[in-house]
């Protein structure tokens, strides 16, 4: 049994570049007694964490194995060229595929961009994580695409990025089992949607979520004994 579907709190995975913490904002507003714990882990460990229960739900970033899985949109990530600030193209506000003939272009084994042929030249090694070849590029062996968030989780003040409009693109997504679908994981998939606090679809509201009644006025008694609404005088 999950923390989600005992009620005793909802644990969230994210990879590496996701920011999770306005959607962990707005859980604990609408659900201040339930805790939501985060936990990030490398892109591969996401699904198998969920696999396990150790999670409730995952950002995950594709290709997943969605065996088993519900898995919906959130966003596209802009890619991004990572370069020497006195490279050629920082001068320019973005970079085509084309602009990277002849570059020598790093190619992580985590890389999470799937690219159907690599711009560049292959450089000399295909380091293994994301962080070690911006310090290959930081030492001038090669460039790097990557996702925008990842530029900015690895920023180094000797490095600069710019867009790269016609390279493929990753995806965000938020993943959970199957058979894990609670209460608990539909209210976090309503507030990852945009739904507003009043929005159940169909299942029951708590106390906290129900809108409270309307008051109404109670009639008045007048001399004569007639019962009338406020503002409005017996004939």
């Amino acid at each position: 049994m999950t923390a989600g579907e005992n009620g005793t709190g909802f644990r969230l995975a994210y990879v590496p570049g996701v920011t999770p913490a306005k959607w962990v904002n707005i859980w604990t507003e609408r659900k201040p007694d339930i805790p939501l714990t985060l936990c990030q882990v490398a892109p591969a460990e996401v699904v198998p964490l969920l696999r396990e229960g150790g999670a409730d739900a995952g950002f995950v970033r594709l290709p997943v194995d969605r065996d088993g899985l519900n898995v919906i949109p959130l966003y596209v990530e802009t890619t991004v060229v990572v370069v020497p600030k006195d490279h050629a193209a920082a001068a320019l506000d973005e970079v085509t595929v084309a602009d990277l003939a002849g570059e020598e272009v790093l190619h992580p084994l985590d890389d999470p961009i799937e690219w159907a042929d690599l711009p560049g030249e292959p450089a000399f090694t295909r380091p293994a994580t994301t962080g070690e070849a911006m310090e290959l590029v930081a030492a001038g062996t090669g460039i790097l695409l990557v996702p925008q968030s990842l530029a900015r989780l690895h920023h180094r003040k000797d490095l600069t990025y710019r867009p790269v409009p016609d390279a493929p693109q990753s995806q965000i997504r938020l993943a959970w089992l199957k058979e894990a679908t609670t209460d608990l994981m539909d209210d976090f998939i309503g507030i990852v949607r945009g739904r507003t606090v009043n929005s159940t679809r169909g299942r029951t509201a708590s106390p906290a979520e129900k809108p409270a009644p309307r008051k109404t006025r109670k009639p008045t008694q007048t001399r004569s004994g007639q019962r009338t609404k406020k503002g409005h005088r017996p004939r």
